[in-house]
């Protein structure tokens, strides 16, 4: 028999607070995240707007701050949502094997120094062609080792091992926007298999950067409706036009059943399925008939051993982008047949935008919330119904309901698709 998975800890760095009580309070009144750039100028773009964290203090959950000077947002903000999760837990005052606690995440890339690099170019042109030995030259000269190595995204992983001195599986993912919900299914399966004991999972990421802006404008992925950014963020309306960029992180402490009993911890839930699969079919495209998405939410299901009829609600992927909102309805009906129209839908990017790599693990601990509470948060700025999109997405207002599974998806560029199942504890 597989070994039970459930959820001790949990911590958030958001647009929308820097805790998961204010993040969730935030959540159910509808609050947004989102306003003008303020990392950088962002006036000459497409999209002038983001959901920043703001005022976010470093120095809460490290001695020393400048041992992390070098360090990229990912970094930063990883530490303080795990900081919040290993302190929730409790896990730090027993007697814990360090080799049988591991860390998963779903962290991203580091942000590149963008005017560096222009200055790199501009300095490197010779007759108006780059010099790339001069290039290569100016670039050992200024470039900083450490805030290179800082670049990887599995520096996060590894910085966090250090913190809470876990030697035991230490791994990160990059599946795009699956990222973080695929590192909590994996983290769950290398304790039901007996390889940890706990783990702490989650993600951490920001592409609130020229790079990341750039790229996305380019694909035209992001709304543009610069004259109201709070409503930019409209997943499954008609009128959608893109989604919002967002960055943060949240964590999650897994622990092995019958050992979180024994030290009386407290459980928010239970990891109950796990669901990953691949389109298989473009790089930025999902499939357009949601095969994938199909699959991963049924394997999900089967993983759970629930039927459909036993999902009390979903927390989408809902990007607010006009092929992701219509093939997540699409194959939220492929998966859960004629209890889809009955099954309450919701997006909280709507309010928070989209943590890229990170917004699983924020979505997953939402889905706890929820089931914690009975309550299911809204998808804001959700006017026009569009044919497409004909499910029930709990519009505007949070819903008063019983929850006692809750079903988390995350699907991301490359065709990754991941589902997981949290539910309530039951002994």
């Amino acid at each position: 028999m597989k070994r039970r998975v459930v959820v001790t800890g949990i911590g958030i760095i958001s647009p929308l607070g820097h805790d998961v009580e204010t993040v969730w309070a935030a959540l159910k009144e509808g609050k947004s995240g989102v306003g003008k750039i303020t990392h950088f100028d962002a006036s000459t773009f497409p999209t002038h707007f983001a959901a920043e964290v703001k005022n976010y203090d470093l120095g809460k959950y490290v001695e020393d701050v400048s041992d992390y000077q070098h360090s990229t947002s990912n970094t930063r903000f990883a530490i303080g949502a795990a900081s919040q999760a290993v302190r929730d837990s409790g896990i730090q005052d027993i007697a814990l094997d360090p080799t049988r606690f591991g860390i998963y995440l779903g962290a991203g890339e580091g942000q590149q120094d963008f005017p560096l690099f222009m200055r790199l170019i501009s300095n490197s042109e010779v007759n108006g062609e780059l010099d790339l030995e001069r290039f290569t030259e100016l670039g050992l000269q200024v470039l900083n080792p450490y805030f290179e190595i800082e670049q990887e995204p599995n520096m996060p992983a590894g910085h966090l091992a250090g913190l809470f001195n876990a030697q035991g599986p230490n791994l990160n993912c990059l599946t795009a926007c699956a990222a973080s919900s695929q590192a909590i299914g994996e983290a769950a399966e290398l304790i039901r298999r007996g390889e940890a004991d706990v783990m702490l999972s989650g993600g951490a990421h920001s592409m609130i950067h020229p790079f990341g802006l750039t790229g996305f404008n380019l694909l035209t992925a992001l709304s543009t409706r610069n004259e109201a950014p709070q409503r930019a963020s409209r997943p499954f309306d008609k009128d959608r036009d893109g989604f919002v960029l967002g960055e943060g992180s949240g964590m999650l402490i897994l622990e092995e059943l019958e050992q979180a009993k024994r030290r009386g911890a407290k459980i928010y839930g239970e990891i109950l399925g796990y669901g990953s699969t691949a389109d298989a079919y473009r790089i930025t495209d999902i499939h357009p008939e949601g095969r994938g998405a199909i699959g991963c939410i049924k394997m999900a299901m089967t993983d759970a051993g629930l039927n459909s009829d036993q999902i009390d609600y979903i927390n989408a992927h809902g990007t607010s982008t006009s092929v992701n909102d219509k093939v997540e309805t699409m194959a939220i009906k492929g998966a859960l047949g004629e209890h889809a129209a009955t099954t309450p839908v919701s997006s909280i990017k709507s309010m928070m935008g989209h943590l890229i790599a990170a917004a699983g693990s924020v979505e997953a601990i939402t889905c706890l919330m929820a089931i914690r509470d009975n309550v299911m948060p809204p998808t804001m700025n959700y006017e026009t119904p569009d044919p497409d999109c004909d499910l029930d997405y709990i519009p505007n207002q949070a819903r008063e309901a019983n929850v006692r599974y809750a079903l988390s998806n995350s699907f991301g560029f490359g065709g990754q698709n991941v589902s997981l199942i949290v539910g309530e504890f039951k002994d």
